[in-house]
């Protein structure tokens, strides 16, 4: 569904006309962007082209200096009360915590509390953020955990593990905290090569789950086969959006036909 179309109730998320500068740099020049419940969809595009901060747009890491970005009901239907953020007007930490209550990210590096086992990096957000019972919460971290193959890790520190095992807790710590939309930042990038399928696995098996996911991402090739759509972004804008087999089989524009053909040849 592009930003034209009319309303979906089925949106989760919709952002609109984001903008954000550093300094004299500006980063993102009126980005659209909607996903729809159940949906994958993928942003590739070279460094500095703005989809990482896109990504941490959505998940309050990064503020924008205007534009929407309204959740759920407030998403899909004009009437809806859910979450609707103008950052235009005035944000606040209230504001933006509520934004952090819906999406979860994976992070590039995998982020994960060095002095922390992999139960307590998993439990920690439910726990203490979220208020929920230890109990309960460890419960599903273990649950979650042996449902990627790392429940004999529990006790173990991040040190311990390779970057595909801390790469699969960071996926298992965002689902922990059973968010309407998990992002993921390059999750496979800082992976050595043999440890990129194990990552890209558990990222389908969510997909074909029904997860509602934002993937910044230069594994074309996963893209083309995971995603619904893929939205190609250069100098802050989006260049091309449209369903992952014709971004990414048949491109329209010049500047995304020469990206594809790029990274395909670099593979």
């Amino acid at each position: 569904m592009s930003p034209t179309d009319p309303v979906d109730a089925s949106l989760v998320l919709s952002a609109r006309g984001l903008t954000k500068s550093f300094g004299s740099n500006t980063v993102l020049r009126g980005i659209d962007l909607d996903v729809r419940r159940g949906q994958v969809v993928a942003l590739i595009g070279p460094s500095g082209s703005g989809k990482t901060t896109v990504l941490r747009s959505l998940n309050g890491l990064e503020v924008p200096d205007g534009g929407t970005v309204a959740f759920g009901a407030s998403a899909g239907s004009p009437g809806g009360k859910d979450l609707e953020l103008d950052f235009g007007g005035a944000v606040g930490k209230r504001d933006i915590a509520a934004l952090r209550d819906r999406s979860a990210m994976v992070f590039q590096h995998y982020n994960l509390f060095p002095h922390m086992t992999v139960l307590k990096n998993v439990t920690e957000g439910p726990v203490q953020v979220q208020k929920r019972p230890k109990a309960e919460a460890e419960a599903d971290a273990l649950r979650l955990l042996s449902r990627v193959g790392l429940a004999e890790k529990r006790d173990a520190y991040p040190f311990q593990l390779s970057g595909g095992q801390q790469q699969r807790v960071g996926i298992v710590r965002a689902l922990a905290l059973k968010p309407q939309l998990l992002l993921f930042d390059e999750p496979t990038s800082a992976l050595d090569p043999e440890l990129v399928g194990e990552v890209l696995s558990v990222i389908k098996e969510l997909a074909e789950e029904g997860w509602t996911m934002v993937i910044v991402t230069h594994e074309l090739g996963f893209a083309r086969h995971v995603a619904d759509e893929v939205v190609f972004m250069d100098g802050g804008v989006v260049v091309e959006r449209g369903p992952a087999a014709e971004v990414l089989g048949a491109p329209q524009q010049e500047r995304t036909k020469q990206f594809v053909k790029r990274i395909q040849h670099e593979v």
